[in-house]
């Protein structure tokens, strides 16, 4: 299919998916109705589809909750691609919700707002959070903090991991899961994208938004791995520096493993065929 007629369909297909879905989203979300975490999780699955977007998971989202997912960022694709996976919602930048479009469709899935880098509103933050993770949703932190290039993972910002302490009071359990998850672009039409390949799908933040949209739902057929590692349990006596740590190590780990073939024999789920 021609690379405009491509974005054509995205773009009529995902009007039309936001529309019929917006208004159930939005009575489920002001009777607290439990469909509201289920139907942002059916938009994603047709959104990766419609952008050619072919997912493959490796490993399992754990059982047990509270969860909070530290996952790493490379752009808004990797909100699409974690949110086909399971019903979860996202933390995310303040700018985030003053974005035409992107806003609308963050409140819809009901992100959580944050602003990084002040430290005064640290604390409510992390209780926002902890409250949202008391009640049973699944939380992904993009512990980075900002976007990387796909091919390496900067350094974990801790502060957030703090609402795993938070979550711990009044909550009636010892504990609190805390799931490294790594978002990996391998290949572009079955051909492995490369180091020079992978900006394809990241989006750091000196590029320009549109561009990098278009070029990305133009090429219409992309390999996605996610992979969900070993939960790491956040008690009372955690030290969350420690644990921010554990969990860039396992992304890390997870990460290359994805871009370089290095993970052991084992059978993968996936969907989306990228047509």
């Amino acid at each position: 299919m021609p690379g405009r007629l491509r974005i054509a369909v995205v773009a009529v297909g995902l009007a039309a998916l936001t529309a019929v879905l917006a208004p159930l989203q939005l009575l489920a979300m002001r009777f607290d109705w439990p469909v509201a975490r289920r139907l942002p999780f059916l938009w994603h699955r047709v959104a990766a589809r419609l952008c050619g977007m072919r997912v493959h998971v490796r490993g399992k989202p754990a059982a047990g909750r509270p969860l909070l997912i530290a996952a790493n960022h490379q752009s808004w694709a990797d909100i699409v691609a974690l949110g086909s996976v399971m019903p979860l919602s996202f933390i995310a930048k303040s700018e985030v919700g003053t974005w035409p479009v992107f806003s609308v469709l963050a409140r819809l899935q009901r992100t959580v707002f944050v602003t990084r880098g002040e430290r005064r509103q640290t604390g409510q933050q992390a209780a926002s959070i902890a409250e949202r993770l008391r009640t049973g949703d699944v939380m992904v932190l993009f512990a980075e903090g900002t976007t990387s290039d796909g091919n390496r993972v900067l350094p974990f910002k801790t502060a957030l991991f703090g609402a795993a302490q938070a979550a711990l009071r009044g909550a009636g359990q010892d504990r609190v899961l805390i799931q490294p998850v790594a978002v990996a672009y391998t290949q572009a039409h079955g051909l492995p994208l490369g180091f020079h390949g992978r900006p394809l799908a990241a989006w750091p933040g000196h590029v320009a938004l549109m561009p990098h949209l278009l070029a990305f739902l133009r090429c219409g057929a992309v390999d996605v791995e996610v992979s969900f590692g070993a939960p790491v349990e956040f008690s009372e006596g955690s030290d969350r520096k420690i644990v921010a740590r554990l969990c860039e190590a396992g992304v890390r780990a997870m990460l290359e493993a994805s871009l370089y073939g290095r993970h052991p024999q084992e059978s993968i789920a996936k969907h989306g065929d990228g047509t």
